[in-house]
């Protein structure tokens, strides 16, 4: 079905994604003027910096084209790669990803939307803890366990698609941008099971 999205959730996602990228490319630059400062000195740690926050701004950007961009949504991406780019983003952080879930094939868009749960279940995740990825294209649940493990209450909202525009926030918009796009591919993605310590999230079809 037809689904829109307001300039302000755009102009919104838009300052989201370039806020998550300039830590890294920001550390880049650092990198580069320690070396320029200090010539070949310190250029063993420039360069581990300069290389780290490289791969960092990779994985990113890589996850944030299949998520939000249109080569998420089309027959493109495999399960395979969906994996590789949710471990890649992962990978050396706070949070340790488990994935038990069969998905050989799934419809147009599911991989969109596992892509951009797993952003917000990490968002959910601020000390740390871990995520499993169960089930199958049928029905999906990301459930995430740490301490402190929730959603904040604007996530919640905008999960629910009923936000008005202008109510939106850069912290909120991740999820009112993944309920719309389920909306549009025939899913839905709302919060499930909620304890002290843990949270789930579902993708099933509508």
């Amino acid at each position: 079905m037809p689904v829109t999205l307001s300039v302000r959730a755009v102009e919104l996602l838009c300052s989201r994604l370039c806020h998550d990228l300039v830590s890294p490319v920001g550390a880049i630059n650092n990198g580069v003027e320690l070396i320029e400062e200090t010539g070949l000195a310190d250029g063993g740690e420039a360069l581990d910096l300069i290389a780290d926050s490289a791969d960092a701004a990779a994985k990113r950007l890589k996850l944030f084209r299949l998520a939000f961009g249109a080569a998420g949504g089309q027959d493109g991406i495999s399960a395979a790669d969906a994996r590789a780019v949710l471990e890649g983003w992962f990978r050396g952080g706070k949070v340790a990803l488990s994935w038990t879930a069969t998905l050989p094939t799934a419809p147009p868009g599911f991989f969109k939307l596992l892509l951009a749960a797993g952003v917000l279940a990490e968002e959910g995740l601020p000390r740390g803890g871990s995520l499993r990825v169960d089930g199958d294209a049928g029905r999906l649940t990301l459930a995430a366990q740490g301490t402190g493990a929730a959603l904040r209450p604007e996530v919640r909202v905008a999960l629910g698609g009923d936000q008005p525009d202008a109510e939106l926030t850069p912290r909120g918009i991740v999820a009112h941008v993944a309920a719309r796009m389920a909306l549009a591919y025939g899913f839905t993605l709302a919060l499930g099971e909620e304890a002290e310590g843990r949270f789930t999230l579902a993708i099933a079809q509508a």
